[in-house]
């Protein structure tokens, strides 16, 4: 039976987010890949129940900086293909539009959301997200709804927030894999986007964090769990 869920990551943090702590609990061997540091992702084989792309610096469209872009478009081709439960998270969710043919980059005025926001669902996304939730943000760029794909949620600032592909494929704008710890490790982050348009301040972003975590939290434990099922 496939027990692997791929994790194709775009840094060095440490994996301590919800994914990976929802591949233990539900019995997959999280494997992680960076193919940005070089190391061969290939395609899916027999063994692979799901994958996950997760966000990053990169801009998805940026394939001749950036050629392992190009390895990361046919590993999300192949997963689609075959019917392999795929997620991808900003960054990631940027690439698989891109994959399927629709537009991403910033807004003509960038709004950076950097925090907490409201995100809400559409009339087709009601199954996708209950009704309105704040989430974990840190982007600027965006992504078109492809052709045939679903939209699922929507924020003031960012109309295209969520987006279903088929039954097993699904773009996510928001980081609802990210932790409290992990949100801690962003706010001292280099590029932590302080003093941008849209982004909150560290004591908004500290209030609205205690806030609404746990109901984050919540919401995508059940949501990874309806995508990937379990291991055993």
């Amino acid at each position: 039976m496939a027990k692997q869920i791929v994790l194709v990551r775009h840094g060095d943090d440490p994996p301590d987010d919800r994914v990976v702590s929802f591949a233990v609990q539900a019995g997959f061997t999280p494997v992680f890949v960076r193919p940005f540091k070089g190391e061969a992702l290939g395609l899916p084989g027999p063994d692979v129940a799901g994958s996950v792309v997760y966000g990053g610096p990169f801009d998805a469209y940026a394939e001749d900086r950036h050629p392992f872009l190009l390895d990361e478009a046919a590993w999300i081709r192949a997963c689609i293909a075959r019917d392999i439960p795929l997620l991808g998270i900003c960054q990631g969710a940027q690439q698989i539009a891109r994959v399927l043919g629709a537009e991403v980059g910033p807004l003509p005025e960038p709004v950076h959301e950097f925090g907490y926001y409201p995100i809400s669902p559409t009339p087709e996304g009601a199954d996708f997200l209950p009704g309105p939730l704040w989430m974990t943000q840190a982007h600027y760029h965006t992504f078109a709804i492809p052709e045939g794909a679903v939209r699922l949620a929507s924020s003031p600032a960012y109309p295209n927030q969520a987006f279903r592909y088929g039954a097993r494929v699904y773009a996510l704008q928001f980081h609802a894999e990210c932790t409290i710890e992990g949100f801690r490790r962003w706010q001292q982050a280099p590029w932590a986007a302080y003093g941008k348009p849209g982004a909150q301040t560290r004591a908004e972003q500290d209030r609205l964090m205690a806030e609404h975590d746990a109901r984050q939290a919540a919401w995508f434990y059940d949501f990874l769990a309806r995508l990937f099922g379990r291991a055993d």
